[in-house]
């Protein structure tokens, strides 16, 4: 019998690190022409289609620029956590949460109007993001619960908590029985960047400063460098001092104080009120950000352009060659399985190994032993 086995590499290859998300996203093209003829489609069209056509026009770029800025945004936050060894996979959740808070002003008080109302939004909704991910952050410090499963599980509770808020309690009377709230007044909307050429706003705005702003944690500070002992050496962290309990609280708060600012700007800025499913699944399509970004806040800005680029051109193949929107899923999937593939080849090595068979000597023992 054989069996294959990861084997560190003693040193890794620094340009193959390098060239990595490049690679991984040469093969996705690969693997697309191969799933587009399939298809029935010609891949030279479609990719065309895929990755031209949805920034050929200035008010297209706005649109990317929107769909980029809450991918962005997320990606930094679990950036954080994934240096630090921590998994958290419920910043779907912590978007929702982040959103449902942040919309209490405008939609509890309507009446409350004037420059303080978007900077209370956009708090609250950072607030709301931390503190929803404060609960597996909890679970684990407190009980060694597994994050992955909980920020996952929490996931669906944020779901059916937004669903039953607007066709409840939050439902506008007046929406012809719509599942929506009332529509956010002028002082609850996030402001566009350049109304005259389309409709990016200020989310975008905060991502690029998030990214910045974790980038010179991460690269320039104390608590960055803590982040990286950690995540690489539990043990050497503790005989420095580190506390790794404090590290899960202020990952998770900060990764989920992050998708919670996406999940207000994204309420307030592109939608206008709150809907029954406000993310198309931003939080997940986030984690292929950080790891296509290789974890670095501003490559995770790259990074975020390229998904989001993959989301418009899902819509564009769609109404022009009738293929199903799962396609841009597909291409997300994709490209994070050769993300992952190629740097665990970059990192490891596959070692084929034969298992002895046992002999006509050490079967009695072996029966002794059963």
């Amino acid at each position: 019998m054989m069996r294959l086995e990861l084997v560190k590499r003693p040193q890794r290859s620094m340009l193959f690190s390098a060239l990595s998300p490049f690679i991984a996203f040469v093969l996705t093209i690969i693997a697309g022409a191969i799933l587009f003829a399939l298809l029935g489609v010609n891949p030279v069209k479609a990719f065309q289609i895929y990755f031209l056509e949805p920034v050929s026009q200035v008010w297209q770029l706005h649109e990317l620029a929107i769909k980029a800025a809450p991918l962005i945004l997320i990606g930094v936050g679990l950036s954080v956590c994934y240096r630090a060894n921590i998994w958290n996979i419920g910043a779907e959740g912590q978007f929702i949460l982040g959103g449902i808070v942040g919309s209490s002003i405008p939609v509890l008080f309507p009446q409350f109007e004037g420059p303080l109302v978007l900077p209370l939004m956009l708090l609250f909704g950072m607030v709301g993001g931390a503190a929803y991910a404060a609960i597996p952050a909890l679970l684990k410090a407190r009980f060694n619960t597994n994050e992955i499963l909980t920020s996952l599980m929490l996931v669906y509770v944020a779901q059916l908590f937004l669903d039953w808020l607007v066709r409840g309690p939050w439902r506008d009377p007046k929406g012809f029985n719509f599942p929506q709230t009332i529509q956010f007044n002028d002082s609850a909307i996030l402001p566009e960047l350049m109304p005259a050429s389309g409709r990016a706003n200020w989310g975008f705005v905060f991502a690029l400063v998030a990214a910045v702003l974790v980038w010179i944690l991460m690269s320039r500070m104390l608590k960055g460098f803590e982040v990286r002992v950690l995540g690489s050496s539990p043990r050497a962290g503790r005989f420095a001092g580190f506390g790794i309990n404090r590290m899960v609280f202020f990952a998770f708060m900060l990764s989920g104080a992050l998708a919670g600012l996406a999940g207000i700007s994204e309420v307030s800025g592109a939608i206008g009120q709150l809907q029954p499913v406000i993310s198309p699944g931003y939080g997940f399509a986030a984690i292929i950000v950080a790891f296509l970004g290789r974890l670095n806040p501003l490559g995770i800005v790259a990074a975020g352009l390229v998904l989001a680029l993959t989301y418009l051109g899902g819509e564009a193949v769609q109404s022009a060659l009738g293929i199903s929107d799962k396609v841009a899923r597909v291409f997300q999937g994709m490209l994070l399985f050769f993300v992952l593939g190629c740097d665990t080849l970059i990192h490891y090595r596959i070692r084929l190994i034969g298992l002895a068979t046992p002999t006509l000597e050490a079967a009695p023992k072996l029966e002794e032993a059963r």
